[in-house]
């Protein structure tokens, strides 16, 4: 496996880890009982998947390009 293929999967489920905390935060803001608050950071978990996933496939576009 090359590395930009590498960066790209590894890029690819970070954003798939990002589409399902943005999920999860929605649910949570939009639940009927408000005193049942939850325990998971799924804003912090949210922007801290997606900076990995910018960054590891900003990486993959650089190794792709450099060919």
């Amino acid at each position: 496996m090359k590395p930009h293929e590498m960066l790209t999967l590894a890029g690819a489920i970070a954003v798939a880890i990002a589409a399902i905390a943005r999920f999860a935060e929605l649910r949570r803001l939009r639940r009927n009982d408000l005193d049942r608050v939850g325990w998971m950071p799924w804003t912090g978990l949210f922007f801290v998947a997606l900076m990995a996933a910018v960054i590891l496939l900003g990486l993959a576009a650089r190794e792709w390009a450099a060919g």
